[in-house]
C-alpha cells in the first residue's frame, strides 16, 4: 500500500508548458525588460517535504489500511484454497473438483473487485489530498512571487533549472509552518 500511496503525482506536461515559456521569453520583444525575475518550484519537492503532504499521506494510510489488510487477508486465503485444490485435485472427484474451482473463480473474482474498488477509492482520496496541498502550495508562489518581484514562477520541468532560480525551499518554508 505504502508504494500506491508514495507516489502521489507526477507532473510531466508541466515541463513542456515550461519549455513554451521559456521560449516565448526568448523571442519576446526587444523593449522588454531585460531584468526579468524568473523563479522555479519543484513540485515532487513539495509533494514529498512539505508538512501538509506528509499529513495528507499519514491521513489516507490509517483511513485505508483496514481494507488494505482485510485484501493482503483475502489474498493469502484465496492462496491457501488453490493450494489446498491443487494439492487434492488427485484424490477428489471431478464433480468435487469443478465445484472447488468454480467457488475459487467466485473468489477470485470477488477479491479483483475489491482490489479495484480500494485503487479507485485510494486514487479518489490521493487526489482530494493533493488538490488541498497543491491549492496551499500556489498560494504560497503567489506570495513570494508578489513579495519578491517575480515576473514568472515555473513548477516542474524537464528543462534544465539553474538552483539560484529554485525557490522550493521558501514555498516549503511557508508550508511548514
Amino acid at each position: 500500500m505504502k508504494s500506491l500511496i508514495k507516489s502521489f503525482t507526477s507532473l510531466p506536461s508541466a515541463g513542456v508548458l515550461a519549455a513554451c515559456f521559456l521560449s516565448a521569453l526568448s523571442v519576446a520583444p526587444a523593449h522588454a525588460d531585460e531584468g526579468s525575475k524568473i523563479a522555479f518550484v519543484s513540485s515532487e519537492r513539495i509533494l514529498r517535504e512539505a508538512n501538509p503532504a506528509k499529513v495528507a499521506q499519514a491521513k489516507i494510510e490509517a483511513e485505508f489500511s483496514k481494507r488494505d489488510k482485510d485484501l493482503q487477508d483475502q489474498a493469502a486465503a484465496l492462496k491457501v484454497k488453490a493450494d489446498k485444490l491443487d494439492k487434492d485435485s488427485a484424490v477428489i472427484s471431478e464433480s468435487e473438483r469443478t465445484k472447488r474451482q468454480r467457488e475459487l473463480s467466485d473468489l477470485d473474482k470477488d477479491f479483483q473487485r475489491k482490489q479495484r474498488e480500494f485503487r479507485e477509492d485510494l486514487n479518489q482520496r490521493r487526489n482530494e489530498e493533493l488538490a488541498i496541498v497543491l491549492e496551499r502550495s500556489t498560494k504560497a508562489i503567489k506570495q513570494i512571487a508578489e513579495a519578491e518581484k517575480y515576473d514568472m514562477v515555473f513548477q516542474e520541468g524537464g528543462v534544465y533549472v539553474s538552483p539560484r532560480i529554485d525557490i522550493t525551499d521558501k514555498v516549503l518554508k511557508i508550508l511548514n509552518k
